[in-house]
């Protein structure tokens, strides 16, 4: 018959880790200066440059912008083809 010394075993308990709330969300991206939009539109950046034509429209840029952008000054780029203060539909 064999025996088998047997050590004493420890028992601690363990404290539990807390639980830590998930990370914050990354900030949205910058919104685009005021600078670089031009005044006369909202609800969307358009850019100020020489030409811009509504993106997917038949314009030939060189700048182009997604709409629905509003018209709230002067229509200086003709976005908005039926008069309605929208451009870019």
């Amino acid at each position: 018959m064999s025996s088998f010394a047997s050590t004493p075993t420890e028992t601690t308990s363990a404290t539990p880790l807390p639980v830590l709330p998930p990370p914050p969300p990354p900030p949205p991206p910058e919104p685009e200066s005021a600078s670089e939009c031009d005044a006369n539109y909202k609800g969307a950046c358009v850019p100020i440059a020489s030409d811009v034509d509504c993106e997917g429209g038949s314009g030939n840029g060189p700048e182009y912008v997604q709409g629905p952008v509003y018209i709230v000054g002067e229509d200086i780029y003709g976005l908005d083809n039926n008069g309605d203060k929208r451009g870019c539909e």
